[in-house]
Parts: structure tokens; C-alpha cells; sequence
């Protein structure tokens, strides 16, 4: 198994910081998904912006339909989460 150095989440600082905080208040947790970026903070903060707006701006789709879409699509992908 292929393993990518990440910031563990006492050694945050910054940016990874305040989305590890964020992750931890929405989940409980830090994902990994979180971790994997978290030597490129801009590259999560981008991320996190990104999803913000998919999941949340306006557009035709309800809530609900965008959160099952996103469901359906990592069941389909084998993703836990």
C-alpha cells in the first residue's frame, strides 16, 4: 500500500488547522480525505471552497438530491464516506 506523508492533526497549523477543526465539528473526525492535502494547505483550502459551493451554493438541485448523488457515487467507487 502506497503511503503519502500527511499533517497529523496536533501538528496543524494555519489553514490545515481551521479545516481540521471544521472536519472535526461536522464529522467528529478528520478524513482522510482532509489528510491527504494537508501538505498543500491551499490545495485544501481550495478543495473545502469547492465543495462548500457544490454542496451548499445555489443551483436546481435540492440538498437532499446532492448529498444522495454523492452517495450513490462513492458507493458505486467502493468509498466509505
Amino acid at each position: 500500500m502506497a503511503y503519502v506523508r500527511q499533517v497529523e492533526p496536533h501538528e496543524a497549523a494555519g489553514l490545515v488547522k481551521q479545516h481540521y477543526e471544521a472536519g472535526l465539528a461536522r464529522a467528529g473526525k478528520v478524513f482522510n480525505i482532509l489528510r491527504i492535502q494537508s501538505l498543500t494547505p491551499q490545495a485544501l483550502d481550495s478543495t473545502m471552497h469547492f465543495y462548500v459551493q457544490v454542496m451548499h451554493g445555489k443551483g436546481p438541485l435540492r440538498r437532499w438530491v446532492r448529498e444522495l448523488l454523492a452517495t450513490v457515487v462513492s458507493r458505486a467507487n467502493g468509498c466509505v464516506y
